[in-house]
Order: structure tokens, then sequence, then C-alpha cells
């Protein structure tokens, strides 16, 4: 099991509500919950990070990567385990880095118009 957390532009609540149900169509996800004021969504589960992330993509959301790696547990259910994890508290993740920009909106459509000037033998029925 991964926990996946996703930096993401959501502006509104019917983003959120899009954001959401765009993610919750992969299989694997056992949560998903999102931060409107850090701008952050988070995915718990057995799902590929590239997956979710091309998924948000494909819906017009830049999302970036800020890190992977297994879900915390709670000190109810760990239960002595107390040197467990603590030599990774001063480490913080970063963003990973990506050779390229999505900028989240498609390209302009071009649309060309030939005249028959440049096509001498045109086939135009009237």
């Amino acid at each position: 099991m991964k926990k996946l957390v996703l930096k993401v532009n959501i502006q509104d609540d019917k983003d959120k509500q899009k954001a959401m149900k765009a993610v919750s169509s992969i299989a694997g996800i056992d949560s998903i919950s999102v931060n409107m004021k850090e701008g952050k969504l988070t995915v718990i589960g057995e799902v590929d990070p590239v997956e979710v992330v091309s998924k948000l993509r494909t819906k017009q959301w830049q999302a970036d990567i800020l890190t992977v790696g297994p879900p915390k547990e709670d000190s109810k259910q760990g239960g002595g385990g107390g040197d467990v994890g603590k030599k990774d508290k001063g480490k913080e993740a970063t963003p990973m880095e990506f050779g390229y920009m999505n900028y989240g909106y498609p390209h302009p459509t071009i649309y060309y118009h030939l005249s028959s000037e440049e096509n001498p033998n045109p086939c135009v029925i009237c």
C-alpha cells in the first residue's frame, strides 16, 4: 500500500469534486482526500503514481508528485514500536523535477484555408 501526495491546482469545490471523481475511477484506491488550502491531493492504495498524474493531466489539471511512500500508522495501531521511522523525521520531501512543462490547457486548433488560386484543379460541386 502506498501513500501518494500530489500538488494540484484546484480553485473551488466543483473542481475538487471533478478531480476526486477522475482519480476514483482508477482501480486499487482505498481513500482520497483533498486539502484545498495547501492544494494537495492525497491518495492511499495500491495504485501507480504515474497513472494518477496522467489521469489528472488528461482532465486539464496541473499535477505534480510531492511524495510517494508507505502510509503512516496510527499510534493506537502501532502499539510499542517507538523507534520505528524516527530516523527519517529530519528529511523533507522535495518535489520531483520533470524535463517538460504541462500548462494544463489544450493546444489551439489551427484551420487552413486553401484558395482556388493555390490549387488550379479543384473539384467543386455547385
